[in-house]
């Protein structure tokens, strides 16, 4: 393992040091955990908070993320682990202003565990808390730490969509009818060339070959659902997007989002031109793209790879919502 660490058990802790320490004027950390909100968190005054998070490993997201039109918190776990519900009930404490709080969860078993439990700790001190949880990856229907579908880089368009509305003044109730018309209308599968390597166990999760790749494998190495030699991109494309096809059932002129995610230790040479095939492909069914996001903002450590999001835009208001402004270290 090479990597650019002091202690494998210190990697959270310095990484949100060194984050707020970075950003100061984006990122405070609620002392004794290892949660951040938003430093200028007196403009959330009467609006509802979000907030999100989940394990490390995933960087930029969660914290990256905080800022005007997005999170007003993200609670970092342990790599590729939970946070605790003691932690995500700080960072809920942190950001209500009275208008309530609502909470963005992947589908991840311990997620979902620690956030309901957050929940209700902050139920007993009269906090208005709702919550969503994504599950937005279609490789397969259960996974190693997930009952149901993964939630991955899909997240972020929801952060993104219940972000604006939350800085516009969206009331609670408001927020969580947006995320579940949002919810079904994200989808999303990924390629893996290799795996990611985690500190703390100094080996990659998972081993190909050096012309190998992995279809449909989660955020943590989590298995996918067909190893095959390398492709080119364009062949990677015809499979991702026939994937997410058979779940859309494209029709000419649906129109969509499409968000070319990078896994940690894919160059952006290699996703603009993941990206332009992924373009030329929806054109040639007829498929309207209005909107495009490229870059590594849902990692996995160091694994090599990318995903594939389709967002689908069923009304001109979800495509106001991802232009909308926002202010945050990493959008």
């Amino acid at each position: 393992m090479k990597k650019i660490i002091n202690d494998p058990a210190n990697v959270v802790d310095e990484m949100v040091q060194g984050l707020v320490r970075s950003y100061p004027d984006y990122l405070t950390r609620i002392d004794g955990t290892e949660a951040v909100y938003r430093t200028d968190i007196a403009k959330i005054k009467g609006k509802v908070g979000i907030v999100s998070g989940g394990g490390s490993g995933h960087e930029p997201t969660h914290a990256g993320f905080v800022g005007q039109g997005m999170l007003s918190a993200a609670v970092c776990g342990e790599v590729f682990t939970s946070p605790t519900p003691d932690q995500i009930f700080e960072a809920i404490k942190k950001v209500d202003s009275g208008a309530g709080v609502f909470l963005v969860i992947k589908n991840y078993s311990g997620d979902v565990m620690n956030f309901e439990m957050a929940k209700d700790m902050a139920d007993m001190e009269n906090i208005k808390v709702k919550s969503i949880v994504v599950d937005d990856d279609i490789a397969v229907e259960n996974s190693t730490y997930t009952q149901g579908r993964r939630g991955v880089a899909g997240t972020l368009f929801m952060h993104k969509v219940l972000g604006s509305a939350a800085d516009q003044g969206a009331s609670l109730d408001e927020i969580e009818a947006l995320a579940q018309k949002v919810l079904p209308n994200i989808k999303t599968i990924a390629v893996a060339l290799s795996g990611a390597t985690v500190p703390e166990v100094g080996k990659p999760g998972f081993t190909l070959a050096d012309d190998e790749i992995e279809y449909g494998v989660g955020i943590h190495g989590e298995p996918g659902y067909r190893r095959e030699k390398l492709q080119k991109s364009k062949d990677l494309v015809e499979e991702l997007v026939g994937k997410l096809n058979e779940e859309f059932k494209f029709a000419d002129g649906d129109h969509y989002a499409v968000l070319v995610n990078g896994m940690g230790a894919t160059p952006l040479m290699e996703e603009y031109i993941f990206m332009n095939d992924v373009l030329n492909k929806l054109a040639s069914l007829k498929v309207k793209v209005d909107f495009t996001k490229v870059g590594n903002l849902m990692t996995s450590l160091d694994m090599a790879g990318v995903s594939l999001t389709l967002f689908k835009l069923d009304s001109d208001e979800l495509l106001d919502r991802l232009n909308y402004k926002v202010d945050t270290i990493a959008w």
